[in-house]
């Protein structure tokens, strides 16, 4: 063999198989998506810096999953009956170049710890509606 050929083939075979990542991530990212109950929303864990996700609604949890990421796991599942809303905000000049644009920060708190979600309006709303719409404390059977 030439000795031209040896990199040539170790290059194209790096860039299939970025290709092919690049390809599985894409498949992630539309099963994701497809799904009912999902939206785009970053999040800031424990004075952790913004990451950049999607949330998905389940029956008794909220999962959050890595955009950049190939595991079909999420990162984050909160139960719904631990989360309490504390609120929204506008987000802060720093936060700005972080999260997605017109965002609105979501303020939760989870199993004693703050947790913040950047999404947009509407998402919140729905977030809020399937947070109240959960069965009262001492009522339901999972609270």
């Amino acid at each position: 063999m030439n000795d031209t050929v040896i990199p040539f083939i170790a290059l194209a075979t790096l860039f299939a198989l970025l290709v092919f990542a690049l390809c599985l991530s894409g498949v992630r990212r539309f099963n994701l998506r497809r799904a009912l109950g999902t939206v785009d929303a970053s999040i800031c864990t424990a004075g952790n810096s913004w990451q950049m996700g999607v949330c998905r609604y389940q029956d008794n949890d909220l999962e959050w999953f890595r955009l950049a990421s190939l595991s079909m796991r999420p990162k984050h599942t909160f139960r719904r009956s631990s989360l309490e809303l504390l609120g929204r905000r506008k987000p802060t000049e720093a936060e700005l170049v972080r999260v997605q644009p017109d965002a609105v920060i979501v303020e939760l708190r989870y199993e004693g710890q703050d947790v913040l979600l950047a999404m947009r309006f509407d998402a919140y709303t729905g977030l809020s509606s399937w947070l109240e719409a959960g069965p009262v404390i001492g009522v339901g059977t999972w609270r």
